[in-house]
């Protein structure tokens, strides 16, 4: 938009930018003039995200304009190496988010917001250019004969159409910049001038999480509110888009329900045989995977759609409890190899029936009668299916029908979480396996069922970690795209306290299949270790809105709260997840643990002699009196509370150690406090600010040397975590 010098002021002797623009704007008498006093008013902005204007004046005819000189790069540059990270992303849009409300606040609308016009200082201060060249008053586009392109990738509707631009304008074209920040693509990007517009005004942009599957959930939201077709659907002021994206624990805020969200409630066996129940939770679980690998389309994981098994709630208590607009319910009647399956689609806002089908065949039906009731519902939700998705909702990951009975037998007994129902789940695997040969589904589930042997804490070790390894080896061998195999490879390192090569495998789980509440929670967890608590945050209310009647679902806002240092409000969160399941030992520990965070030690205490009651020996109970005993000054009895397998579990688990470390402080054990500390850290927890300003737990040993050494490697290695 014309030609830019380095300059010295001679008089007052500083470096400016000189900017001469073309002859072409400033030719008509009135067009100049009118220019001219819009952009004196753009030059009366003040604010440190807005370019300072210092003159607009001529010489020998040439109209200029005297800016402050700006040490850095335009944001354009920077995208040209890819989309930025998460933070930098949200800090940046923030700061052009401010200086523009700035500008609205008086009357004055940039209409031309873009990378090219956003320049960013060596200190990460974002500066907006070029207020009041885009357009002049005239309605005439001055840069669209410049810079056809650049200029129509973020154009609103309204401008598209030749309409009048307001400040909501300008909240598109943020909307797209932000858009393009986190992809790296333009979601209105076209090859020509014409197909830009018509993206513009008729298409709607792909989402976000095509793109890249951490974007947190908040910044979805954000984007698609801002890029509002129309305008009064759109952010009306940017105060609330600045609200909206501040905090990071909005996005934990409750569920709101969605268009296409859906629920299928566990398939009513309606057999002769009773022992036939497996085939009908088999069956829900298969419509749930093939209906998760729909990008749009929201799914209530496994875990919490098997919880409404037998339930006498409606359908539309259903629909409230889980922030679901669509409710699938049916049954299977198996009898030898004939089969009979009903299903029906309701809407569980209005309880109306939206489709409903009976299929009939024999067991060799089976795919096909899955794959009819996964497209009936895309179709009766008017969902698109992109070529992938038709591919794998077609998908036939077992032909064998007598090995899919093994494989859907074997799952049942795997989430049993018992010693017994694992060994059987093995042996139907085996079973399988010997039918078919070699399968990645079948080595899917025996590498789950060897990962839950340590992770349910029923054979914790680094045996049945490596067999898990050797599964998903196997796995990608057969299918390298297996988001089974990239969920227990990330989950591998986890375990092995890798998080920063967990974090590659726990995405690409994500990116394969977008509705894996497994890979939300342990990316979450991985997240939170790691410090990255606004990236957690996000994938904490994904979790709420797909799996709310898991009780770990309720337990990562309170744990994100702690880690941040708000320790007063946790325990609301803990509370929740205790009240879910009142009895599970997981559930009273935690909570009682956030309890001590937030000086309610009687309650704590309470609770932990409920839980050395209801499951002693247990390693939560364990860790339970050890705590409880430490922060009483009961140096004795804490050590007494220590057992092998506290111990053994502790060591390989980075939130175990840290509360190893957390007792051993408080009874003034400094060496061994440090030990636990240092492994806690090799395993993957490098939560700094957490670690050296927030846990009250290790004042103790705050002042000691080694304790300050092992802060610098941490905290060196929480600011190169990169997400």
């Amino acid at each position: 938009m014309g030609v830019v010098y380095k300059a010295e002021d001679m008089k007052l002797k500083r470096i400016v930018a000189l900017k001469f623009l073309p002859p072409e704007w400033t030719r008509n008498p009135e067009a100049k003039k009118r220019f001219l006093r819009e952009a004196q008013a753009a030059a009366a902005l003040d604010h440190p995200n807005i370019c300072t204007v210092y003159e607009i004046d001529e010489s020998d005819g040439r109209t200029f304009i005297s800016m402050a000189y700006i040490d850095g790069q335009t944001l354009k540059k920077m995208l040209e190496y890819g989309p930025l990270e998460i933070q930098d992303a949200q800090g940046i849009i923030l700061q052009i988010a401010l200086g523009l409300h700035e500008a609205h606040q008086n009357g004055i609308v940039h209409r031309d917001i873009k990378p090219g016009n956003i320049m960013l200082t060596k200190k990460g201060l974002a500066k907006i250019t070029d207020f009041g060249l885009a357009k002049l008053e005239t309605g005439v586009d001055i840069t669209k004969t410049i810079t056809i392109m650049g200029t129509v990738a973020y154009m609103s509707p309204e401008q598209a159409r030749g309409d009048n631009a307001d400040l909501r304008s300008d909240i598109w074209s943020l909307g797209i910049l932000f858009y393009e920040m986190l992809t790296g693509q333009l979601p209105f990007g076209r090859d020509t001038y014409q197909a830009g517009l018509y993206a513009i005004i008729q298409e709607d942009p792909s989402p976000l999480s095509s793109h890249r599957s951490d974007i947190p959930e908040m910044f979805e939201m954000v984007i698609a509110k801002s890029l509002e077709k129309e305008v009064d659907r759109r952010y009306q002021s940017l105060l609330d888009f600045i609200q909206d994206l501040k905090d990071p624990f909005s996005a934990i805020a409750p569920p709101v329900s969605r268009r296409n969200s859906i629920v299928v409630l566990p398939f009513e066996n309606m057999s002769p045989e009773k022992e036939n129940q497996y085939f009908s939770d088999g069956l829900t679980e298969e419509i749930i995977a093939d209906l998760s690998r729909i990008r749009d389309l929201q799914v209530i994981s496994r875990t919490s759609a098997m919880r409404l098994k037998g339930t006498d709630k409606d359908i539309k208590t259903i629909g409230r409890q889980l922030s679901v607009k669509y409710v699938l319910e049916g049954g299977v009647r198996k009898q030898g190899n004939d089969l009979r399956i009903t299903a029906q689609l309701i809407d569980a806002d209005k309880d109306v029936h939206l489709w409903a089908e009976k299929y009939s065949g024999t067991m060799d039906d089976v795919f096909d009668i899955q794959e009819k009731v996964s497209r009936s519902i895309a179709a009766a939700l008017k969902v698109k299916l992109s070529p992938e998705e038709n591919e794998k909702i077609a998908d036939r990951p077992i032909e064998n029908v007598k090995a899919y009975e093994c494989y859907l037998q074997a799952r049942q007994e795997i989430w049993s979480f018992t010693e017994e129902g694992i060994e059987r789940a093995l042996q139907l695997i085996q079973n399988g396996l010997e039918i078919v040969g070699d399968n990645a589904l079948l080595y899917a589930a025996r590498g789950t069922a060897y990962w839950l042997y340590v992770n349910a804490g029923i054979k914790p070790g680094e045996e049945f970690i490596q067999k898990t390894e050797e599964c998903v080896n196997k796995i990608f061998e057969l299918d390298p795209d297996s988001p089974h195999g990239h969920f227990l490879k990330g989950a591998i390192y986890v375990n092995r306290g890798d998080m920063r090569e967990a974090v590659e495998d726990l995405r690409l789980a994500l990116t394969f299949d977008p509705n894996n509440a497994d890979a939300m929670l342990q990316l979450a967890r991985v997240y939170a270790s790691c410090g990255q608590i606004s990236s957690a945050a996000s994938l904490a209310k994904k979790l709420l809105e797909i799996d709310p009647l898991n009780t770990i679902s309720y337990s990562l806002p309170g744990y994100l709260e702690i880690l941040d240092g708000n320790f007063e409000n946790a325990p609301e969160s803990y509370q929740k997840m205790s009240s879910m399941d009142p009895h599970n030992p997981v559930s009273l520990w935690f909570y009682a643990w956030s309890l001590t965070f937030a000086g309610r030690n009687d309650e704590a205490y309470a609770l932990i002699d409920q839980l050395a009651e209801k499951a002693p020996g247990t390693v939560y109970a364990s860790l339970g009196l050890f705590t409880q005993y430490a922060l009483q000054g009961k140096k004795k009895e804490a050590l007494d509370s220590i057992t092998p397998p506290l111990e053994l579990a502790a060591k390989g688990v980075e939130y175990l150690s840290r509360d190893m470390a957390h007792g051993y402080a408080l009874i003034g054990e400094k060496e061994k406090a440090l030990d636990w500390l240092e492994n806690a850290v090799n395993r993957g927890f490098i939560a700094y600010p957490f670690l050296n300003d927030f846990d009250p737990f290790l004042e103790n040993i705050r002042g000691e040397e080694r304790f300050k050494r092992l802060m610098e490697r941490v905290k060196y290695e929480w600011e190169i975590f990169k997400i």
